[in-house]
């Protein structure tokens, strides 16, 4: 396995690691100040991938691989995503291990569509990211032979994004029920 291949999992560990210590620091030592600072290091996670798949093909030289593509599709998603997530650790922290707050809710019908469909365009918005990052890294090397990877991660990712809005529409059309409601 490739240098960064094993860096986006150590990014991917330190991320929920950063996340879990800043919730850890918030509720159980209660220290709010501590804890948005350890949750703060995640984008710094992500800026040290940026730059360390981006130094490692463009100035090092070295033919991109599956896992740079893979970076850049991390980093994008990350990004996009990365509020979202800690707001729904935070929710499942509060009710899960300190037993407060409101059990986080199922959601159903147009409510659960709309959430789902707001995901999809999160995605969306993660794809131009990183598929711009790649279409920048492809131009600027300026070699197909050194960026075939980068292209085939371009083209699976756009059939990602494409299933993913399918998906997300079709819950407008056949709407989530609860169980109780979905033999019917």
């Amino acid at each position: 396995m490739s240098p960064i291949a094993y860096l986006i999992i150590g990014v991917e560990i330190g991320f929920w690691l950063f996340v879990v210590a800043g919730l850890a620091a918030r509720y159980l030592l209660n220290r709010p100040r501590l804890g948005l600072a350890l949750l703060a290091m995640t984008p710094v996670l992500d800026l040290v991938l940026l730059v360390v798949t981006t130094r490692d093909v463009l100035v090092s030289g070295a033919t991109a691989t599956l896992a740079h593509g893979v970076a850049a599709v991390y980093l994008a998603v990350s990004v996009t995503f990365g509020k979202r997530l800690i707001r729904w650790a935070d929710e499942r922290f509060r009710y899960y291990v300190l037993k407060r707050g409101p059990r986080p809710r199922q959601l159903y019908g147009r409510e659960h569509a709309r959430y789902n469909f707001g995901g999809s365009m999160l995605y969306l918005l993660a794809y131009l990211l990183g598929g711009g990052y790649l279409a920048l890294l492809i131009y600027l090397v300026g070699d197909l032979d050194r960026t075939q990877a980068l292209v085939r991660v371009l083209g699976i990712w756009t059939l990602s994004v494409i299933i993913d809005l399918l998906i997300s529409v079709s819950y407008f059309i056949w709407p989530r029920r609860p169980e109780s409601q979905a033999a019917d």
